[in-house]
Protein backbone atom coordinates (compact mmCIF):
# COMPACT_ATOMS: atom_id res chain seq x y z
CA UNK A 1 0.00 0.00 0.00
CA UNK A 2 1.44 3.38 -1.04
CA UNK A 3 2.18 5.78 1.80
CA UNK A 4 1.21 9.45 1.94
CA UNK A 5 4.60 10.68 0.73
CA UNK A 6 4.44 8.45 -2.36
CA UNK A 7 0.91 9.64 -3.12
CA UNK A 8 1.87 13.29 -2.77
CA UNK A 9 4.93 12.76 -4.98
CA UNK A 10 2.82 11.18 -7.71
CA UNK A 11 0.23 13.96 -7.40
CA UNK A 12 2.93 16.62 -7.78
CA UNK A 13 4.31 14.88 -10.87
CA UNK A 14 0.86 14.71 -12.46
CA UNK A 15 0.18 18.36 -11.67
CA UNK A 16 3.45 19.35 -13.38
CA UNK A 17 2.30 17.54 -16.52
CA UNK A 18 -0.89 19.57 -16.51
CA UNK A 19 1.15 22.74 -15.99
CA UNK A 20 3.15 21.80 -19.08
CA UNK A 21 -0.15 21.61 -20.98
CA UNK A 22 -0.79 25.26 -20.07
CA UNK A 23 -2.62 25.09 -16.73
CA UNK A 24 -2.18 27.51 -13.85
CA UNK A 25 -1.88 26.01 -10.35
CA UNK A 26 -4.65 26.94 -7.90
CA UNK A 27 -5.21 25.93 -4.28
CA UNK A 28 -8.77 26.56 -2.99
CA UNK A 29 -9.26 26.67 0.81
CA UNK A 30 -10.03 23.47 2.69
CA UNK A 31 -13.11 25.05 4.27
CA UNK A 32 -15.86 25.98 1.82
CA UNK A 33 -19.08 27.95 2.53
CA UNK A 34 -21.84 25.45 3.14
CA UNK A 35 -24.50 27.78 1.71
CA UNK A 36 -23.21 27.46 -1.86
CA UNK A 37 -22.93 23.69 -1.66
CA UNK A 38 -26.39 23.33 -0.15
CA UNK A 39 -27.85 25.62 -2.80
CA UNK A 40 -26.32 23.49 -5.54
CA UNK A 41 -26.84 19.97 -4.18
CA UNK A 42 -29.60 20.39 -1.60
CA UNK A 43 -29.59 18.82 1.83
CA UNK A 44 -28.31 15.52 0.36
CA UNK A 45 -24.77 16.95 0.51
CA UNK A 46 -24.87 16.75 4.32
CA UNK A 47 -24.74 12.97 4.11
CA UNK A 48 -21.50 13.16 2.13
CA UNK A 49 -19.64 16.11 3.65
CA UNK A 50 -18.09 17.07 6.97
CA UNK A 51 -19.91 20.11 8.35
CA UNK A 52 -18.67 22.61 10.90
CA UNK A 53 -19.40 26.23 11.82
CA UNK A 54 -18.07 29.29 13.59
CA UNK A 55 -19.49 32.57 14.78
CA UNK A 56 -18.01 34.71 11.98
CA UNK A 57 -18.27 32.54 8.87
CA UNK A 58 -21.34 30.48 9.68
CA UNK A 59 -21.72 26.93 8.42
CA UNK A 60 -18.70 25.51 6.57
CA UNK A 61 -17.85 22.21 4.89
CA UNK A 62 -14.52 20.48 4.48
CA UNK A 63 -13.80 20.57 0.74
CA UNK A 64 -15.79 17.68 -0.87
CA UNK A 65 -14.25 18.39 -4.28
CA UNK A 66 -12.30 21.03 -6.19
CA UNK A 67 -14.51 21.79 -9.15
CA UNK A 68 -16.99 24.01 -7.33
CA UNK A 69 -14.43 26.39 -5.75
CA UNK A 70 -12.42 26.52 -8.99
CA UNK A 71 -15.56 27.51 -10.94
CA UNK A 72 -16.38 30.15 -8.33
CA UNK A 73 -12.86 31.55 -8.54
CA UNK A 74 -12.92 31.66 -12.34
CA UNK A 75 -16.38 33.23 -12.58
CA UNK A 76 -15.29 35.89 -10.10
CA UNK A 77 -12.08 37.09 -11.75
CA UNK A 78 -10.73 34.54 -14.24
CA UNK A 79 -9.36 35.45 -17.65
CA UNK A 80 -10.47 33.77 -20.88
CA UNK A 81 -9.53 31.23 -21.99
CA UNK A 82 -8.19 29.60 -18.81
CA UNK A 83 -6.75 26.28 -17.71
CA UNK A 84 -6.26 25.32 -14.07
CA UNK A 85 -4.68 22.42 -12.23
CA UNK A 86 -4.61 21.50 -8.56
CA UNK A 87 -3.79 18.71 -6.14
CA UNK A 88 -4.85 18.27 -2.54
CA UNK A 89 -7.14 16.57 -0.07
CA UNK A 90 -10.88 16.19 -0.39
CA UNK A 91 -13.15 14.80 2.31
CA UNK A 92 -16.16 12.48 1.99
CA UNK A 93 -18.10 10.91 4.83
CA UNK A 94 -18.46 7.13 4.57
CA UNK A 95 -21.45 5.67 6.40
CA UNK A 96 -21.82 2.31 4.65
CA UNK A 97 -18.37 1.16 3.54
CA UNK A 98 -15.65 1.37 6.22
CA UNK A 99 -12.97 0.38 3.69
CA UNK A 100 -13.49 3.45 1.47
CA UNK A 101 -11.30 6.43 2.28
CA UNK A 102 -12.93 9.48 3.83
CA UNK A 103 -9.90 11.64 2.98
CA UNK A 104 -7.85 11.31 -0.18
CA UNK A 105 -5.84 13.35 -2.67
CA UNK A 106 -7.27 14.51 -6.00
CA UNK A 107 -5.38 15.90 -8.97
CA UNK A 108 -7.44 17.86 -11.45
CA UNK A 109 -7.45 19.80 -14.70
CA UNK A 110 -10.15 22.27 -15.74
CA UNK A 111 -10.59 24.12 -19.05
CA UNK A 112 -12.70 27.29 -19.51
CA UNK A 113 -12.78 28.04 -23.23
CA UNK A 114 -15.69 29.07 -25.45
CA UNK A 115 -13.73 28.74 -28.72
CA UNK A 116 -14.23 25.04 -29.53
CA UNK A 117 -16.02 22.88 -26.92
CA UNK A 118 -15.43 19.63 -28.83
CA UNK A 119 -11.70 20.30 -28.94
CA UNK A 120 -11.69 21.12 -25.20
CA UNK A 121 -13.50 17.83 -24.44
CA UNK A 122 -10.91 15.93 -26.45
CA UNK A 123 -8.05 17.84 -24.81
CA UNK A 124 -9.14 16.89 -21.30
CA UNK A 125 -9.87 13.26 -22.12
CA UNK A 126 -6.62 12.72 -24.03
CA UNK A 127 -4.51 14.33 -21.27
CA UNK A 128 -6.14 12.07 -18.70
CA UNK A 129 -5.52 9.04 -20.92
CA UNK A 130 -1.84 10.00 -21.10
CA UNK A 131 -1.63 10.34 -17.30
CA UNK A 132 -3.10 6.84 -16.97
CA UNK A 133 -1.19 5.20 -19.82
CA UNK A 134 0.11 1.75 -18.98
CA UNK A 135 -2.50 0.96 -16.32
CA UNK A 136 -5.05 -1.84 -16.96
CA UNK A 137 -8.06 0.45 -17.12
CA UNK A 138 -11.29 0.60 -19.10
CA UNK A 139 -12.44 3.99 -20.34
CA UNK A 140 -16.16 4.78 -20.44
CA UNK A 141 -17.79 7.84 -21.99
CA UNK A 142 -21.27 9.26 -22.30
CA UNK A 143 -23.16 12.51 -22.86
CA UNK A 144 -25.75 13.72 -20.37
CA UNK A 145 -26.72 16.43 -22.88
CA UNK A 146 -28.35 13.90 -25.22
CA UNK A 147 -30.78 12.63 -22.59
CA UNK A 148 -31.39 16.18 -21.36
CA UNK A 149 -32.30 17.29 -24.88
CA UNK A 150 -34.59 14.28 -25.31
CA UNK A 151 -36.52 15.07 -22.12
CA UNK A 152 -36.75 18.82 -22.73
CA UNK A 153 -38.16 18.22 -26.21
CA UNK A 154 -40.93 15.80 -25.22
CA UNK A 155 -44.45 16.74 -26.32
CA UNK A 156 -45.83 16.94 -22.81
CA UNK A 157 -46.38 19.54 -20.12
CA UNK A 158 -43.59 21.69 -18.73
CA UNK A 159 -44.45 20.36 -15.27
CA UNK A 160 -43.83 16.77 -16.35
CA UNK A 161 -40.60 17.65 -18.13
CA UNK A 162 -39.38 19.50 -15.03
CA UNK A 163 -40.15 16.44 -12.88
CA UNK A 164 -38.21 14.15 -15.23
CA UNK A 165 -35.27 16.57 -15.32
CA UNK A 166 -35.22 16.78 -11.53
CA UNK A 167 -34.84 13.01 -11.29
CA UNK A 168 -32.53 12.52 -14.26
CA UNK A 169 -29.76 11.44 -11.85
CA UNK A 170 -32.03 8.99 -10.00
CA UNK A 171 -32.66 6.28 -12.64
CA UNK A 172 -35.25 4.30 -10.64
CA UNK A 173 -37.35 7.34 -9.82
CA UNK A 174 -36.97 8.56 -13.42
CA UNK A 175 -38.26 5.21 -14.69
CA UNK A 176 -41.27 5.29 -12.35
CA UNK A 177 -42.19 8.80 -13.50
CA UNK A 178 -41.72 7.90 -17.16
CA UNK A 179 -44.02 4.88 -16.84
CA UNK A 180 -46.64 6.97 -15.03
CA UNK A 181 -46.50 9.81 -17.57
CA UNK A 182 -46.83 7.27 -20.38
CA UNK A 183 -49.97 5.83 -18.77
CA UNK A 184 -48.35 2.47 -18.08
CA UNK A 185 -48.67 2.67 -14.31
CA UNK A 186 -51.21 4.35 -12.03
CA UNK A 187 -50.34 7.19 -9.69
CA UNK A 188 -49.77 6.75 -5.96
CA UNK A 189 -52.50 4.92 -4.07
CA UNK A 190 -55.14 7.26 -2.71
CA UNK A 191 -54.42 10.10 -5.15
CA UNK A 192 -57.40 9.29 -7.38
CA UNK A 193 -59.84 9.61 -4.46
CA UNK A 194 -58.24 12.87 -3.37
CA UNK A 195 -58.38 14.46 -6.82
CA UNK A 196 -61.97 13.39 -7.55
CA UNK A 197 -63.30 14.89 -4.33
CA UNK A 198 -65.38 18.04 -4.87
CA UNK A 199 -63.66 19.74 -1.94
CA UNK A 200 -60.62 17.78 -0.71
CA UNK A 201 -60.15 20.23 2.17
CA UNK A 202 -63.69 19.77 3.51
CA UNK A 203 -62.69 17.84 6.63
CA UNK A 204 -62.92 18.17 10.38
CA UNK A 205 -59.26 17.29 10.78
CA UNK A 206 -57.16 20.16 12.19
CA UNK A 207 -54.60 21.92 9.95
CA UNK A 208 -51.12 21.00 11.11
CA UNK A 209 -47.71 21.58 9.61
CA UNK A 210 -46.33 24.62 7.79
CA UNK A 211 -48.38 24.52 4.59
CA UNK A 212 -51.34 26.90 4.36
CA UNK A 213 -54.68 25.82 2.91
CA UNK A 214 -54.02 27.91 -0.23
CA UNK A 215 -50.73 26.07 -0.84
CA UNK A 216 -52.39 22.69 -0.43
CA UNK A 217 -55.17 23.70 -2.83
CA UNK A 218 -52.62 24.88 -5.41
CA UNK A 219 -50.84 21.53 -5.19
CA UNK A 220 -54.11 19.67 -5.67
CA UNK A 221 -54.88 21.76 -8.77
CA UNK A 222 -51.43 20.98 -10.15
CA UNK A 223 -52.05 17.26 -9.61
CA UNK A 224 -55.41 17.54 -11.36
CA UNK A 225 -53.75 19.28 -14.30
CA UNK A 226 -51.20 16.47 -14.49
CA UNK A 227 -53.96 13.85 -14.35
CA UNK A 228 -55.66 15.46 -17.36
CA UNK A 229 -52.43 15.74 -19.39
CA UNK A 230 -52.32 13.26 -22.32
CA UNK A 231 -49.75 10.46 -21.92
CA UNK A 232 -46.33 10.59 -23.55
CA UNK A 233 -46.67 9.00 -26.99
CA UNK A 234 -45.55 5.45 -27.71
CA UNK A 235 -43.07 6.70 -30.32
CA UNK A 236 -41.41 9.12 -27.90
CA UNK A 237 -41.35 6.52 -25.14
CA UNK A 238 -39.80 3.91 -27.44
CA UNK A 239 -37.21 6.46 -28.54
CA UNK A 240 -36.30 7.27 -24.95
CA UNK A 241 -36.02 3.61 -24.01
CA UNK A 242 -33.81 2.88 -27.02
CA UNK A 243 -31.64 5.90 -26.21
CA UNK A 244 -31.15 4.80 -22.59
CA UNK A 245 -30.05 1.33 -23.75
CA UNK A 246 -27.42 2.49 -26.25
CA UNK A 247 -24.06 1.01 -25.27
CA UNK A 248 -21.54 0.69 -28.08
CA UNK A 249 -18.23 2.00 -29.29
CA UNK A 250 -18.42 5.70 -30.11
CA UNK A 251 -18.98 5.54 -33.90
CA UNK A 252 -21.60 2.76 -33.67
CA UNK A 253 -23.34 4.54 -30.78
CA UNK A 254 -23.63 7.66 -32.93
CA UNK A 255 -25.22 5.59 -35.72
CA UNK A 256 -27.77 4.11 -33.34
CA UNK A 257 -28.57 7.51 -31.86
CA UNK A 258 -29.07 8.99 -35.33
CA UNK A 259 -31.78 6.35 -35.80
CA UNK A 260 -33.33 7.34 -32.45
CA UNK A 261 -33.43 10.95 -33.65
CA UNK A 262 -36.13 9.95 -36.16
CA UNK A 263 -38.54 9.72 -33.19
CA UNK A 264 -36.72 12.29 -31.04
CA UNK A 265 -35.50 14.99 -33.46
CA UNK A 266 -34.73 17.30 -30.51
CA UNK A 267 -31.52 15.34 -29.83
CA UNK A 268 -30.00 16.15 -33.24
CA UNK A 269 -27.94 19.19 -32.08
CA UNK A 270 -26.51 17.10 -29.22
CA UNK A 271 -25.61 14.35 -31.70
CA UNK A 272 -23.87 16.91 -33.90
CA UNK A 273 -21.76 17.85 -30.86
CA UNK A 274 -21.00 14.17 -30.26
CA UNK A 275 -19.90 13.79 -33.89
CA UNK A 276 -17.60 16.83 -33.56
CA UNK A 277 -16.15 15.38 -30.33
CA UNK A 278 -15.41 12.06 -32.04
CA UNK A 279 -13.50 13.90 -34.76
CA UNK A 280 -11.60 15.97 -32.16
CA UNK A 281 -10.65 12.81 -30.21
CA UNK A 282 -9.42 11.14 -33.39
CA UNK A 283 -7.32 14.23 -34.17
CA UNK A 284 -5.62 13.79 -30.77
CA UNK A 285 -4.81 10.16 -31.45
CA UNK A 286 -7.60 8.55 -29.39
CA UNK A 287 -8.79 5.22 -30.83
CA UNK A 288 -12.52 5.98 -30.85
CA UNK A 289 -13.27 2.63 -32.52
CA UNK A 290 -12.39 0.98 -29.18
CA UNK A 291 -13.80 3.67 -26.90
CA UNK A 292 -17.01 2.70 -25.11
CA UNK A 293 -20.00 5.04 -25.15
CA UNK A 294 -23.00 4.53 -22.86
CA UNK A 295 -25.96 6.88 -23.25
CA UNK A 296 -26.89 6.40 -19.57
CA UNK A 297 -23.36 6.78 -18.24
CA UNK A 298 -22.91 9.28 -15.42
CA UNK A 299 -26.54 9.38 -14.29
CA UNK A 300 -25.88 8.11 -10.76
CA UNK A 301 -22.77 10.02 -9.73
CA UNK A 302 -22.15 13.12 -11.86
CA UNK A 303 -24.91 15.51 -10.94
CA UNK A 304 -23.37 18.79 -12.08
CA UNK A 305 -22.25 17.52 -15.49
CA UNK A 306 -24.54 18.40 -18.39
CA UNK A 307 -22.68 17.18 -21.49
CA UNK A 308 -19.69 14.95 -22.19
CA UNK A 309 -18.79 12.61 -19.28
CA UNK A 310 -16.03 10.05 -18.89
CA UNK A 311 -14.43 7.72 -16.38
CA UNK A 312 -11.56 5.25 -16.11
CA UNK A 313 -12.07 2.00 -14.18
CA UNK A 314 -9.84 -0.87 -13.05
CA UNK A 315 -11.40 -3.88 -14.77
CA UNK A 316 -9.75 -6.33 -12.40
CA UNK A 317 -10.86 -4.39 -9.31
CA UNK A 318 -14.61 -3.77 -9.41
CA UNK A 319 -14.41 -2.93 -5.70
CA UNK A 320 -12.47 0.26 -6.43
CA UNK A 321 -14.14 3.59 -7.20
CA UNK A 322 -13.27 5.25 -10.54
CA UNK A 323 -9.57 6.03 -10.96
CA UNK A 324 -10.51 9.19 -12.85
CA UNK A 325 -13.74 10.95 -13.78
CA UNK A 326 -14.68 14.12 -15.58
CA UNK A 327 -16.99 15.91 -17.92
CA UNK A 328 -18.58 19.12 -19.14
CA UNK A 329 -20.39 21.44 -16.74
CA UNK A 330 -21.50 24.53 -18.69
CA UNK A 331 -24.66 24.93 -16.58
CA UNK A 332 -22.61 25.06 -13.37
CA UNK A 333 -20.76 28.14 -14.63
CA UNK A 334 -24.12 29.75 -15.39
CA UNK A 335 -25.41 28.93 -11.91
CA UNK A 336 -22.35 30.27 -10.10
CA UNK A 337 -21.72 33.11 -12.52
CA UNK A 338 -25.01 34.87 -11.69
CA UNK A 339 -25.97 35.21 -15.32
CA UNK A 340 -22.51 35.00 -16.87
CA UNK A 341 -21.41 31.65 -18.26
CA UNK A 342 -18.61 29.98 -20.19
CA UNK A 343 -18.25 26.46 -21.61
CA UNK A 344 -16.16 24.42 -19.16
CA UNK A 345 -14.86 20.86 -18.93
CA UNK A 346 -12.50 19.10 -16.54
CA UNK A 347 -11.91 16.13 -14.30
CA UNK A 348 -10.02 14.58 -11.40
CA UNK A 349 -7.67 11.64 -10.87
CA UNK A 350 -6.87 9.52 -7.81
CA UNK A 351 -3.06 9.04 -7.50
CA UNK A 352 -3.52 6.70 -4.52
CA UNK A 353 -5.57 4.27 -6.60
CA UNK A 354 -3.11 4.52 -9.48
CA UNK A 355 -0.26 3.48 -7.17
CA UNK A 356 -2.33 0.64 -5.74
CA UNK A 357 -3.03 -0.75 -9.21
CA UNK A 358 0.66 -0.43 -10.17
CA UNK A 359 1.72 -2.32 -7.05
CA UNK A 360 -0.68 -5.16 -7.85
CA UNK A 361 0.56 -5.35 -11.42
CA UNK A 362 4.13 -5.75 -10.18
Amino acid sequence: MANRTQIQTRAAMMRVRFETAGARVVDPPLLQPAETLLDLYGEDIRARAYVTSDALHGEQMLRPDFTLPVVQMHMSDGAEPARYTYSGEVFRRQEHDPDRANEYIQVGYEVFDRTDPASADAEVFSLFALQLRGLPLRAATGDIGILTAAVQGLRTSDRRKAALMRHLWRPRRFRVLLDRFAGRKPGPEGRKTLLEAADPLATDAPMIGKRRASEIQARIEALREDRDTPPISDNELAGLETLLNVRETMPFALEQLRDVAVDLPQITPALDRLEARIAALQARGVDVDRLDFEASYGRTSMEYYDGFVFGFYAEGRPDLPPIATGGRYDALTRHLGKGAEIPAVGGVLRPDLMLEIEEEAQ
